[in-house]
């Protein structure tokens, strides 16, 4: 037992340290992701509500095409995909121009390719809660707003979102637990997260249950952290409401 103990300690002659290492980027991870993807999700729903029927349509086809997409695949397409493409088009815009060709090679960094690809993914997600919440809002509201002289941005801004935000509250942190435990997934373009670190331990050491255990055990410590701060939020977003049954 003590052997087992001494694997995960900390120092050169164990596994802690790179494990807290892979927390750490497992949750950064997912903080990155989070506030990309709500700005993604947010101008996803605005688009799904929009007037005209080809920003409707831009915003149906974006939450189609990235909600269908395995997060597995996403993330390599960015990964791989995305630099690919920079290149071509910085190419082309070179030939366009009469330049010579520079020979310019993008790269994307491992971490930065993961958050772009989880938040396209939680967007996509976010923006189905969070049009049906823009939808929730009863017009009357936003007729009183305009009644008053607010301009419309003021009106979504002072009347509509704070209804949004707690109206898709609930939804919003679901999708949280999924983005974080679909971090796990960025272990496969090298990413030194906490599954990827939990797996190059178990193979050096031939303890795979103890590490994978481990690993699990504090993806669920973080659920459950989620979960509390997301029943707190929910719990300040609808003061005031419980009361009269709204």
């Amino acid at each position: 037992m003590s052997e087992l103990l001494a694997l995960f300690a900390f120092g050169p002659t164990g596994w802690g340290d790179e494990l807290a290492s892979g927390t750490w980027v497992t949750v950064r991870l997912a903080l990155t992701a989070l506030p990309v993807g709500l700005a993604i999700g947010l101008g996803a729903a605005l688009l799904k509500n929009a007037r005209s029927r080809g920003f409707r349509a831009l915003g149906e086809v974006y939450g189609t095409v990235f909600r269908g997409l395995p997060e597995l695949l996403t993330i390599f397409l960015v990964y791989f995909g995305l630099p690919r493409l920079v290149s071509r088009l910085i190419a082309a815009c070179e030939q366009a121009l009469g330049l010579p060709p520079s020979g310019f090679a993008a790269d994307v960094d491992a971490f930065w390719a993961g958050a772009i690809a989880l938040a396209l993914a939680f967007g996509a997600y976010a923006s189905e809660a969070l049009s049906g919440a823009i939808r929730s809002v009863p017009a009357g509201q936003r007729e009183a707003a305009e009644a008053l002289g607010l301009s419309p941005a003021a009106t979504f801004q002072l009347v509509v979102l704070p209804q949004v935000v707690r109206l898709a509250l609930p939804a919003l942190a679901n999708t949280w637990l999924v983005l974080l435990k679909d971090t796990s997934l960025v272990s496969v373009i090298a990413l030194a997260d906490l599954t990827r670190q939990a797996n190059v331990a178990a193979l050096a050491t031939r303890q795979p249950f103890a590490f994978y255990l481990v690993a699990c055990l504090i993806y669920l410590a973080l659920s459950i952290a989620s979960g509390a701060v997301a029943a707190a939020l929910e719990r300040r977003a609808g003061r005031g409401f419980a009361r009269t049954g709204v």
